[in-house]
């Protein structure tokens, strides 16, 4: 598992122990520590139900075998002449992206922890809070770091059509327009926050989400609210602006709960949901392409079902948390047909003056 530039960690002990004996170490929750918060609200709910303190440390890292092992190869590797030895043979890409000796020391050695779980017949654990992952050059996980660019693509292609296929005088251009650049802002910090889990990047990658499920709020409210009552579109954003803040300042100086930022998810994403049905609903008998809108939200609740088969990753790659971001691409497209649907039928109607529902 090593690669060029990694440091080698000392041999552990050839068997490790676990609190009360003999019996299989037990696991960590069988959720990690929520690596992306773009969760439907059903189902997020439901994870937040079975998980409802945040998993800051994992079976992996607790076990004794993996800190003596992290320990000793820090202080044989990581200072003097062997740490200047591991800097001038590391490639830029992994300086680049802040991969320490420290970095690589937990990474040698978590590998090696698990190859004592499997001998002794255990299952593989998690490593603060994660599966173990191959690391690919410097992407820590590569398979939910390529979904994640995938979706951003996605959306940037689509976000590029809209705007080649929708005239600009059509009411909802220019709210459809920030929401694409919102999610293309939760998109790349996602990609950065799985090539490289650091405290910035995890906290934007957070963030980020929760921006685009906002807004995804304050684009149902204009569509379906602000186009006659501009007033009230106006101060939901407002509240939206004010919750989306305070959310990050609590989250950022007071503690940042996973519980609670799943909670927090979970409402509002709710809100979201059961908005956009019920306006799916009411407009059956006279839009033909609202089965496109109500299919995008049943969608991605169905595929959030992925996250609740948490499962250690297929060769080392493929978690549930890959999975699900690669089934989310296509829906890019499905829900942008909707928009240049909806958009060209505000714009046809608003020239007819016909009353918009």
């Amino acid at each position: 598992m090593s690669s060029a530039g990694s440091v080698q960690p000392p041999s552990p002990p050839r068997a490790f122990t676990s609190p009360g004996g003999p019996q299989p170490p037990a696991m960590a929750s069988a959720f990690p520590r929520c690596t992306s918060v773009r969760l439907p609200a059903s189902f997020a709910v439901i994870l937040l139900l079975m998980s409802v303190t945040a998993v800051q440390s994992s079976q992996g890292d607790k076990e004794p075998v993996y800190r003596d092992c992290v320990k000793l190869c820090v202080r044989t590797n990581c200072t003097g002449a062997r740490l200047q030895g591991f800097e001038s043979s590391q490639p830029q890409y992994m300086a680049l992206t802040g991969w320490t000796c420290r970095d690589d020391c937990k990474y040698q050695c978590m590998w090696t922890t698990v190859g004592l779980y499997q001998a002794e017949g255990y299952r593989v654990p998690q490593f603060h809070g994660k599966w173990p992952f191959v690391r690919f050059l410097c992407f820590e996980e590569p398979a939910s770091a390529l979904a994640s660019l995938l979706n951003g693509l996605a959306c940037l292609f689509m976000m590029l059509r809209y705007r080649s296929t929708v005239p600009r005088q059509s009411p909802m251009y220019h709210t459809i327009n920030a929401f694409s650049l919102v999610s293309l802002n939760a998109w790349f910090w996602s990609t950065v926050f799985h090539t490289r889990d650091t405290y910035l990047t995890e906290k934007m990658d957070y963030f980020g989400a929760t921006a685009v499920i906002l807004y995804s709020i304050y684009l149902c409210c204009v569509r379906t609210l602000g186009l006659r009552r501009p007033g009230v579109s106006s101060m939901v954003g407002v509240l939206l602006i004010l919750a989306f803040t305070s959310h990050v300042s609590y989250l950022t100086f007071v503690s940042f709960d996973y519980g609670y930022n799943m909670a927090a998810n979970a409402t509002i994403g709710m809100v979201n949901l059961l908005w956009w049905l019920c306006w799916c609903w009411q407009n059956r008998r006279t839009l033909p392409y609202w089965w496109k809108c109500g299919l995008v939200v049943l969608l991605l609740h169905g595929l959030a079902l992925l996250e609740l088969l948490d499962f250690p990753p297929w060769l080392w790659v493929f978690d549930a948390h890959a999975v699900w971001h690669l089934s989310t691409i296509p829906v890019h497209f499905l829900f942008y047909s909707f928009l240049i649907d909806d958009s060209l039928y505000l714009l046809n109607t608003e020239k007819l003056g016909v009353k918009v529902e």
